[in-house]
């Protein structure tokens, strides 16, 4: 059973940094896609950034120089570190992953189709 745990989430003041964890449980494939979505209070769901098994990386637009994401494979863990942090960055913070053997970018695949996903974990950042 694959599990995604997410960790890192918290309060901090605009212009700090936050790291995220997404520890994987049970992974099998090894074509995939692993993304961090963020979801603020009455908007829809957005992706973030992704990694895929090739080790592209895509950003959105909003977040591009300000954050990034690695991969720890010994750990299977998954860090999104986040600088500059900005009050419209405040939001749940959700990893995901899908089987793809495809690049990925941080609209596709679509959300739909994300079979895997972590309990979410809080960020918010004051101005």
């Amino acid at each position: 059973q694959v599990q995604l745990v997410e960790s890192g989430g918290g309060s901090v003041q605009a212009g700090g940094s936050l790291r995220l964890s997404c520890a994987a449980f049970g992974y099998p494939y090894s074509s995939y896609c692993i993304a961090w979505f963020r979801q603020a209070p009455g908007k829809e769901r957005e992706g973030v950034i992704v990694i895929d098994s090739h080790g592209t990386i895509n950003y959105a637009d909003s977040v591009r120089g300000r954050f990034t994401i690695s991969e720890d494979d010994a750990k299977n863990t998954v860090y999104l570190q986040m600088n500059s942090l900005k009050a419209e960055d405040t939001g749940m913070y959700y990893c995901a992953a899908v089987a793809v053997p495809a690049r990925c970018t941080v609209f596709f695949p679509p959300i739909t189709k994300y079979k895997y996903w972590g309990q979410g974990t809080q960020v918010t950042v004051s101005s």
